[in-house]
């Protein structure tokens, strides 16, 4: 993995981490575009980068982490989940991690989903975060799961998700990035020390890509989770419900045409 290839992904984690389109797997197919998918660094590196992405909520919604101590408590009910399923499925989901066709049929999928929720889900009754119950938190984090098949979207998951419990659209965003902090935070922790345990080594030169990365998603990020929020109030789902149908039927047919994603 070089340094260009450092930057091209970490720029994707920044732009997709928070939209609805999953951002491990537009990794996933950029990475076997550039037949590095199969590397264990690049594994890690998908991951651990997230959270350079995920830091920029804390820098925007700074005073929201510091407003009570029932936030918190929810943030952790919803994180139940995914911290169970994780930690029984991680071997499963490395497994996906390489499979460009789980993706492109969960982009699709997703997609089709992302098409009609405006008008599933259009009647929200809570407005604020303060409103949210633990036992609605904790079905969020349910939802949360989904996003463990790669090509679900992890924030995509938890605001239809959140919308499917009477959440606002503003709101079921603003959780779903909130609830992303522990969960990636946790995720990276993991994933740092299976890659120890599997007898691997980070070199001087893959920390500084791993610094690299984090930073330049993190600056990404900060750009595009406001645009996101005013778009997703103003328009809804649906132009990322077509992007992600077309974006998966055109790596079906690559697929299906015999390329193997391995070009570069």
């Amino acid at each position: 993995m070089n340094f260009f290839q450092t930057i091209v992904l970490a720029i994707i984690e920044g732009l997709t981490e928070f939209l609805p389109v999953s951002s491990t797997g537009h990794m996933i197919i950029a990475s076997s575009f550039m037949g590095i998918a199969t590397d264990p660094f690049v594994k890690l590196f998908t991951i651990v980068i997230q959270l350079g992405a995920i830091l920029s909520v804390v820098v925007l919604y700074f005073k929201r982490f510091f407003q009570s101590i029932n936030f918190y408590l929810k943030l952790f009910v919803a994180f139940i989940p995914a911290a169970i399923f994780g930690f029984l499925l991680s071997d499963k989901i490395d497994e996906l991690l390489e499979s460009p066709l789980t993706v492109a049929v969960s982009l699709v999928v997703g997609g089709i989903i992302l098409l009609f929720v405006d008008k599933w889900f259009n009647q929200p009754t809570i407005h604020e975060e303060k409103e949210i119950t633990f036992l609605t938190a904790f079905k969020i984090g349910l939802f949360q799961c989904l996003a463990m098949i790669p090509g679900t979207s992890r924030s995509g998951a938890s605001i239809v998700g959140g919308m499917s419990l009477k959440l606002s659209r503003k709101v079921a965003a603003e959780f779903s990035f909130f609830l992303a902090v522990p969960t990636m935070v946790a995720a990276t922790g993991k994933k740092l020390l299976d890659f120890y345990k599997e007898g691997h080594t980070i070199s001087h030169d893959q920390i500084q890509l791993l610094a690299v990365g984090n930073i330049v998603a993190f600056i990404v990020a900060l750009l595009a989770i406001k645009s996101f929020i005013g778009y997703l109030n103003k328009n809804g789902f649906k132009l990322f419900g077509w992007y992600r149908i077309i974006a998966g039927l055109i790596i079906i047919a690559l697929l299906q045409s015999g390329h193997n994603l391995q070009i570069i």
